[in-house]
């Protein structure tokens, strides 16, 4: 497998599966959602279409040799890499995969049940490109005999995960959420932007907005009205029943939130809030709101702002396009591989 041990080889092959997935047609897109739908009800034909549009995007050319050039990614003996990949949405264990060949290791790969049958996908389409990769990838049901490991899961499993995984050098990631930070003065263009982020993938993904961080005069009438434009969420059953339950249980005890008619919104500290509900909190000064964020950036992935206004932020609709280099948890994956 010497030729995909070279750096270049290895660009070239993830830019042509970027290529391809870019030029999809529309029956494929068809074919591909009615697969993963069957697995997973949430992988709707948009949301399907969109994480394979995000990946394609991700795999310019330029971009990852931008990124490879900060890093030695040619290891004297490569390692094999164990992989425990979420379900939550289409392709997010993804990156992670790019990761672990790109820095020119080997993966053997736990899928979840959820996204197997797109994962499996991009797998195959990758050894089309070049059927010697699929000397260095493995998809396996229990992970034995590997050098490493990067496991997703929620905070419950992460627990197992270090036990188990403990001995080996590993990341282990848990639940993360993201957060939106406004002024007020935001117009109804980037509202709607800032919906992509919020209702995108039913917000089930750690890079969607489960919480907005406002002034304390904000009008969050005006925030409903033009969020109205993604009430077709509703129209999932599996939406649906969050918010049908999600508003019974405030209505029976009495808890204060605002009722679209399609999400709710409530006044929390939290940030995690449940399917259908986005939780916000106030703030009076941009000192405060520092604190407030500083208190919890442990448990935050991302942070959105209107055109990135706010220091370490993205713009509003980009939470859910991040770059190659946008690493999950913040924790350099590719450091970690390099180290190995």
């Amino acid at each position: 497998m010497e030729a995909t041990l070279q750096v270049p080889y290895r660009i070239n092959m993830f830019h042509s599966l970027g290529e391809k997935l870019s030029i999809l047609s529309d029956d494929e897109i068809d074919n591909l959602h009615q697969a993963a739908a069957s697995k997973n009800n949430w992988f709707t034909r948009d949301n399907v279409e969109n994480a394979l549009k995000a990946i394609a995007q991700m795999l310019d050319k330029s971009a990852l040799a931008q990124w490879c050039s900060a890093y030695t990614v040619s290891p004297k003996t490569p390692k094999t890499v164990g992989l425990v990949m979420a379900g939550n949405i289409p392709l997010v264990g993804f990156h992670d995969l790019l990761c672990v060949l790109i820095a020119g290791h080997k993966a053997k790969i736990k899928l979840s049940s959820q996204d197997e049958v797109l994962m499996k996908y991009i797998i195959q389409q990758l050894t089309e490109i070049n059927p010697e990769v699929a000397n260095s990838i493995e998809i396996t049901e229990r992970l034995k005999d590997i050098d490493a490991v990067i496991a997703t899961g929620s905070d419950n499993s992460a627990r197992y995960f270090k036990h188990y995984f403990g001995k080996i050098p590993n990341i282990i990631r848990q639940n993360r959420t993201s957060v939106a930070v406004l002024k007020g003065d935001e117009t109804a263009e980037s509202i709607k932007a800032l919906g992509q982020d919020i209702f995108q993938y039913y917000g089930l993904g750690c890079r969607n907005v489960s919480k907005l961080y406002i002034p304390k005069s904000y009008a969050l009438t005006d925030l409903i009205d033009v969020l109205m434009s993604f009430e077709t969420a509703i129209e999932h059953h599996k939406y649906r029943n969050n918010y049908d339950y999600n508003k019974s249980i405030y209505l029976v005890n009495r808890e204060p939130h605002l009722d679209s008619g399609f999400f709710l919104l409530r006044e929390s500290e939290e940030l995690v809030s449940p399917i259908s509900v986005l939780f916000y909190e106030t703030y009076s000064s941009e000192a405060e709101l520092d604190l407030k964020l500083s208190s919890k950036r442990d448990k935050i992935q991302a942070i959105v702002s209107d055109h990135g206004w706010y220091e370490g932020s993205l713009a509003f609709g980009t939470a859910q396009c991040p770059a190659v280099w946008d690493y999950a948890d913040g924790v350099d994956t590719l450091e970690f591989l390099e180290g190995l």
